[in-house]
């Protein structure tokens, strides 16, 4: 553990960054071995969710585990020291009943501070604080602790019009951005030193868009937004208030589009939604988006865009990631040939992207072994319904897609998930986001390789749907949620012990069953299950008395 210093003659302490690759080697490897299920949080009637848990968020380092969902409460999770049965004892003794008048879509803790943000369907963002002792005092006993809105509560913001789907933490305890759908479209930057009063003094939004929004990703200075479009949207927040193009909507200007190729039509109601996006925390670069019926794709900020065909960026920047060491790309780079192309791939990246043949991987995580093939069945129909659909496509991209933004081609697809019923999450995972996970409507959670695009893992995660999946930030230990009134907890096990949970062994029927049930529905329930919920807050302004009715649609 120790060494002698050849010069100074003495013992020295090795260096943080050695001892840190050194944690992140033992955690790398410990994933790539076979997962199960280790816990069920909240299976116990003292304690545990009463709806669908739509929210999980590691605090504190990984030293809290907070959950959310359709039952209106925060529950903050810990592991009880005095159990040593149990590898990951995770107990909840505290409960806060937030006060939202409709489902729980995403919470936060806020860095540095004590703070946690609540977002919901009543179209609120709420700020409660929990104090130095965070509720947990009475750990190791069996007691548990319910705070209220009156008793914790700091903020209440209206800002935004609709629906509020998701946070984004900035390192600071004032500081955070979050996101709505619908008729508003906005992400907006919310800073509680500054007070105001809402719906008469809000702060402008950071940034609008013409269409719904439902997911949002922030890498330093950057952020992704994506929902009801075929792109994700790059903004890139140093050219807040600077002249903008003519053309951009908001303060913030897009820089960039993430986009994949065009995708044949199947059915008159099909249209494209992203439901998840992503920033790699690891490399500030890397991009996920996951696509409804269809696979997760990854992009990078550092690629070369393919020319938008039309005038040129609505702003001149670099697209450079903070902890990126790898080549610059400019947005004043443009190729003058005639057509557009995109630029050759770094030699250290694959750009191909998967043509549909699926690699499963079998066993304890060894590339190579137990590979199947599945074959990718596109439909072919090119009706009338189709051609409407592309000349209503051209129109809403004329207005609010962003056409005179470059678009940036993805590196790779990842499929065999089912991203259909609800509106999925996607993750990264690993201390170097190895790993690229999604959850599916049939009650599994896939795992790939992300730089192969190979299957690592396919588990039973939820009776119905997982929604949700979270890494913690140091242990080898993957939350998920969905439909469940419970919170799961997997990690690596024995290569000599079998998973119980795992389904590498069903994948190739897995796949082609979700692969049938992805072209068959399409984007269909997204679209009923929006205009029910828009229908009932037309109706109840907000106030919907019934929180646990849009658990399919989270």
């Amino acid at each position: 553990m120790y060494s002698i210093h050849p010069y100074l003659n003495q013992y020295t302490i090795p260096s943080f960054s050695l001892l840190n690759r050194f944690q992140e080697r033992a955690l790398g490897d410990s994933l790539a071995r076979t997962w199960d299920r280790v816990s069920v949080l909240g299976n116990n009637t003292d304690y545990g969710h009463a709806g669908c848990v739509n929210a999980l968020h590691w605090a504190y380092g990984g030293e809290l585990l907070l959950s959310a969902g359709d039952d209106t409460t925060v529950q903050i999770w810990k592991m009880d020291p005095t159990n040593t049965l149990n590898d990951y004892p995770f107990v909840c003794r505290t409960v806060i009943h937030t006060g939202h008048k409709a489902n729980i879509f995403n919470t936060a803790m806020l860095p540095h501070s004590n703070r946690i943000v609540t977002v919901a369907g009543d179209k609120q963002v709420r700020v409660f604080d929990v104090g130095d002792n965070r509720g947990l005092s009475v750990l190791g006993q069996n007691v548990r602790q319910e705070y209220y809105a009156s008793q914790l509560k700091t903020h209440t913001l209206r800002c935004h019009e609709d629906r509020v789907k998701r946070i984004a933490t900035e390192e600071s305890p004032d500081r955070f951005l979050t996101v709505s759908e619908a008729s508003d479209g906005t992400v907006r930057q919310h800073d509680l030193r500054t007070p105001h009063v809402c719906r008469n003094h809000c702060p402008a939004p950071l940034l609008q868009v013409h269409h719904e929004l439902s997911t949002l990703a922030t890498s330093s200075y950057y952020c992704v937004v994506a929902g009801d479009s075929p792109y994700g949207y790059l903004f890139d927040r140093r050219f807040t208030g600077r002249e903008r193009n003519v053309k951009a909507e908001g303060i913030v200007p897009c820089v960039r589009r993430f986009g994949r190729a065009k995708q044949r039509k199947t059915g008159r109601y099909s249209r494209d939604h992203i439901t998840g996006a992503r920033m790699s925390a690891e490399n500030g670069h890397e991009v996920l988006l996951s696509y409804s019926a269809d696979g997760v794709y990854l992009f990078s900020t550092l690629d070369d865009p393919e020319e938008s065909g039309s005038s040129a960026s609505s702003s001149s920047s670099s697209i450079v990631s903070p902890n990126s060491k790898r080549r610059r790309v400019s947005l004043d780079s443009r190729s003058t040939s005639s057509s557009a192309t995109s630029s050759p791939p770094p030699e250290d990246t694959a750009m191909e992207i998967d043509d549909g043949s699926a690699h499963v991987q079998q066993g304890d995580g060894n590339e190579g072994e137990g590979e199947g093939e599945i074959e990718n069945e596109d439909e072919e129909e090119n009706d009338k319904s189709e051609e409407d659909d592309e000349k209503s496509l051209t129109e809403e991209e004329s207005q609010g897609f962003y056409p005179w933004v470059d678009v940036v081609k993805p590196r790779r697809r990842f499929f065999g998930a089912r991203n259909v019923e609800t509106v999925k999450d996607v993750n990264f995972l690993g201390p170097r986001d190895e790993y690229v996970t999604s959850g599916s409507d049939d009650g599994n959670f896939f795992v790939w390789h992300k730089s192969t695009g190979k299957l690592h893992g396919i588990y039973e995660g939820d009776g119905s749907v997982v929604n949700v999946i979270e890494g913690h930030p140091y242990l080898p230990l993957v939350a998920v949620s969905g439909i469940d009134h419970t919170v799961k907890l997997f990690a690596p096990i024995d290569v000599n012990r079998k998973s119980a949970f795992s389904q590498m062994s069903n994948a190739e029927s897995i796949m082609k069953a979700n692969r049938k049930g992805s072209r068959s529905r399409g984007i269909r329930r997204i679209d009923l299950m929006n205009l029910l919920a828009s229908f009932r807050a037309s109706n109840t302004n907000g106030e919907d008395n019934n929180p646990t009715a849009d658990c399919v649609n989270q």
